[in-house]
């Protein structure tokens, strides 16, 4: 997660970034998420609230990757810490973060 967070220049809101990553999902629909993302995936949303803390947590994904920049609540940042799960953050869009993580190999 390091190596993909330093060469897209992500910022990092909470979390460390020593999680294999081993594919990417993307959804905001918290139940499709919870369903479909695998343990090691990055998962990409535009969602901030403390909801996602949790479902993160319990699909095991490497990474929360927020898109377009959008706001992430302190609460969830405070959530996060606490349960060690990794919310990075990004201007780009979902599509545009997509096509740059496939070119990495994601």
């Amino acid at each position: 997660m390091k190596e993909i967070a330093t060469k897209l220049g992500l910022e990092v809101i909470s979390g460390s970034l020593e999680e294999e990553v081993s594919g990417i999902y993307v959804g905001d629909l918290l139940s499709n998420v919870m369903a479909q993302a695998k343990p090691g995936n990055i998962w990409i949303t535009v969602h901030s609230h403390q909801n996602v803390v949790a479902v993160a947590s319990l699909t095991e994904v490497a990474a929360v990757i927020v898109v377009e920049n959008f706001p992430i609540e302190p609460a969830t940042v405070q959530k996060a810490g606490e349960v060690e799960v990794t919310i990075l953050r990004t201007p780009m869009s979902a599509a545009d973060l997509i096509r740059k993580l496939i070119a990495l190999g994601v």
